[in-house]
């Protein structure tokens, strides 16, 4: 018999030092995995909005990462948690796509010529916290996990922020759930 599974959801965690806090907050209180879901912007087009990507790696343009690890370009995702999930994409509820995020903590930075610098450094769309995540999970030994709910292209088209049913929020429960029970039976936890 499978052992129960607690999952719990964090709301209105924006911007890269307050998820930071978060995460922390929840390894100190014993979680084993924080999967961090975040609404983006699309660079390029992988598909028609709304669908998630599993973010590899973030462009690291923000200040929150810096204090976990020394500059760097990219922030990868850990490893070991991105070839399990990789492999288990067509098992996932929800439209998962594998790609890259710019991590930018000031929305209105986003320019024209900033977003060009993005998608040519091989970004696929824009958030607010994966990079810092990223480099908390690669600093302190923690297993973090980010997905970007891409429901919006730069407010170019007439239905831009649509999230889906109750506003993205289902369809991020059921990601969780589902990341969260391949990753323990692959990896044996969380």
């Amino acid at each position: 018999m499978t052992q129960p599974m607690e999952i719990g959801v964090v709301g209105n965690a924006v911007g890269a030092s307050f998820a930071v806090l978060v995460a922390e907050q929840l390894h100190a209180s014993g979680a084993g995995l924080v999967i961090s879901i975040t609404s983006a912007g699309q660079l390029t087009s992988l598909a028609r909005p709304p669908y998630f990507v599993l973010i590899r790696a973030a462009l690291r343009d923000e200040g929150t990462s810096t204090h976990y690890l020394p500059p760097a370009r990219w922030a990868p995702a850990p490893s070991h948690l991105l070839t399990v999930v990789t492999a288990a994409l067509p098992a996932l509820p929800e439209k998962v796509i594998p790609g890259r995020s710019w991590t930018t903590d000031a929305p209105y930075r986003e320019t024209a010529a900033a977003i060009r610098g993005a998608r040519d450094a091989g970004a696929d769309c824009v958030e607010m916290e994966s990079a810092a995540l990223y480099a908390y999970a690669a600093a302190r030994g923690r297993d973090v996990l980010c997905l970007a709910h891409v429901t919006n292209t730069m407010a170019v088209s007439g239905d831009d922020f649509e999230k889906g049913q109750a506003n993205g929020a289902l369809a991020a429960i059921a990601m969780t759930a589902v990341i969260a029970q391949v990753l323990r039976a692959r990896l044996g936890r969380p």
